[in-house]
């Protein structure tokens, strides 16, 4: 398969896209526009871009808002307690069924990397094993990471420590925490340097729930980042959310910054369900309770955007659609500005894969893997202003999704 009339990311004119088998081939320039011959693919003079990317989702709590109760104060912590009634109720078939219709979803808005954070707090770990096997399951739709979640704590939760190492013997691939939501700082900071040991004992990714709250004493981060540093670990962990940096002061964060710079560390932001979670114990003025997503970025540090939740205890809406993500985090994070939008796609794209540690399984450049998208629009700033789609999903080299554009008919007056 060729893909012709394509227009490529922060580059002039149009280009012609090889695909051998399961890699692409070659990326040549076009002189003009080519008509396309049979069984080739027409961008039409439109984005050909790397797939989308998932970064940071529950797959295991997806599609449970109102199971058996609905979260009515909206904050993080009745979030917990109600994710924790549902965790009653959870069979094996019941939550690989929820995990392929939510995967479904995102396979629609053209995302082919996914990664899922599992409660692993739970004696049997029922929902890691169905989610271990809904990764096989679906490998043909999307490259799934699993994220082995303590989301009741490490230290506070009996036997956490156990269930975090069996976690990965089943087949958790990165190792997740929630220092925050420990009974103790003294825990939470307990908490970090265990998952950064069995980390590095087994040759893992990390990703952290770290400082998710408005309270500006929440400072794990800083320790997350210490451990990362004197490691030498810093590009293969993350910290999620680190909600509590819109709220400290700036000059402890100027210093924070030099150690963050120093760890080379990566962030995740969800900016609808930060949004919609923080700054629930503020009356005027109201925080918007993210962290400091466009600081993070102008400092040269990795960040990008994700999801988090999709009908959950935590956030009841979402379809699955990153770009509805991206457009939010934008504004939210005051990041219209006109160099922001030019490269707006980063959020979802190339800082989502370095985040996820993908390499060279992931970009647009010959010998790498033939997945890739066609979308709606011919440019960054016109694909977030237009709040287009993926027209086209190729995996493999062969057409995973295809989209025809909903047609509007003009009556006359």
């Amino acid at each position: 398969m060729n893909i012709v009339n394509a227009r490529l990311r922060g580059k002039d004119g149009l280009y012609r896209i090889e695909l051998s088998g399961e890699r692409i081939a070659a990326i040549q320039t076009q002189v003009g526009s080519s008509v396309a011959n049979p069984g080739d693919l027409d961008a039409t003079g439109n984005l050909v871009t790397a797939p989308f990317i998932e970064p940071h989702i529950h797959l295991d709590a997806t599609l449970t808002a109102g199971e058996p109760a609905w979260n009515m104060s909206g904050t993080l912590f009745e979030g917990i307690e109600r994710w924790a009634e549902r965790k009653a109720l959870v069979t094996h078939e019941d939550s690989k069924t929820r995990a392929k219709k939510t995967i479904d979803m995102l396979v629609d808005h053209g995302i082919q990397h996914v990664r899922t954070h599992v409660d692993v707090t739970d004696p049997t770990l029922a929902a890691l094993k169905a989610m271990v096997e809904v990764r096989e399951e679906t490998r043909h739709l999307i490259d799934l990471q699993i994220v082995a979640f303590p989301q009741e704590g490490i230290e506070s939760y009996a036997n956490g420590r156990k269930l975090m190492e069996e976690s990965l013997v089943i087949g958790a691939d990165v190792v997740g925490g929630i220092p925050h939501f420990e009974n103790t700082r003294d825990q939470g900071v307990s908490s970090i340097k265990f998952l950064m040991d069995l980390a590095e004992r087994n040759g893992c990714l990390v990703d952290v729930h770290c400082d998710e709250t408005d309270d500006p004493q929440s400072r794990f981060l800083e320790v997350l980042a210490e451990e990362a540093r004197v490691r030498g670990m810093g590009e293969r962990v993350t910290a999620s959310h680190t909600t509590a940096m819109g709220s400290y002061d700036n000059a402890y964060c100027s210093k924070l910054f030099r150690l963050l710079k120093m760890s080379g560390i990566n962030f995740i932001s969800c900016p609808t369900e930060s949004i919609h979670l923080q700054g629930r114990f503020d009356t005027y003025p109201k925080r918007r309770g993210l962290t400091r997503v466009a600081e993070i970025d102008r400092a040269g540090m990795n960040v990008c955007f994700a999801q988090d939740s999709i009908v959950d205890p935590w956030y009841p809406l979402g379809n699955g659609n990153i770009m509805r993500i991206l457009e939010a985090g934008l504004h939210i994070c005051h990041m219209l500005g006109y160099d922001d939008l030019q490269r707006g796609l980063d959020l979802i794209t190339d800082n989502s894969a370095r985040t996820l540690n993908l390499g060279e399984r992931y970009g647009l450049e010959a010998g790498r893997p033939a997945n890739l998208l066609v979308l709606s629009a011919p440019s960054d700033y016109e694909m977030i202003r237009s709040q287009g789609h993926a027209l086209v999903s190729i995996r493999h080299g062969k057409v995973l999704m295809q989209r025809t554009p909903a047609k509007i008919e003009r009556m006359a007056g």
